[in-house]
């Protein structure tokens, strides 16, 4: 009888999973198709062209990230 209570444990577990599986697969294949959908009658509306950082730019950044981790060690000790 043991044995029998076992199986049948295997047997649900085994069911379980292939219905969870069969739903995420279904979920997947279902907002695929969704987003080519969403897509073809509402297009993403591109940009002109990205905005490109100059060097001026960079050394700013660069000199505020320094900063910042000069007065974080300072807060440190």
């Amino acid at each position: 009888m043991e044995v029998n209570l076992v199986i049948e444990g295997l047997k649900f577990m085994v069911l379980g999973m292939v219905t969870v599986f069969l739903f995420l697969t279904l979920l997947i294949i279902i907002l695929r198709y969704q987003a080519k959908f969403i897509n073809r009658f509402f297009p993403q509306k591109t940009t002109t062209s990205p905005q490109i950082l100059s060097k001026t730019d960079d050394t700013v950044l660069v000199a505020a990230i320094t900063a910042a981790i000069i007065e974080f060690k300072k807060s440190k000790n």
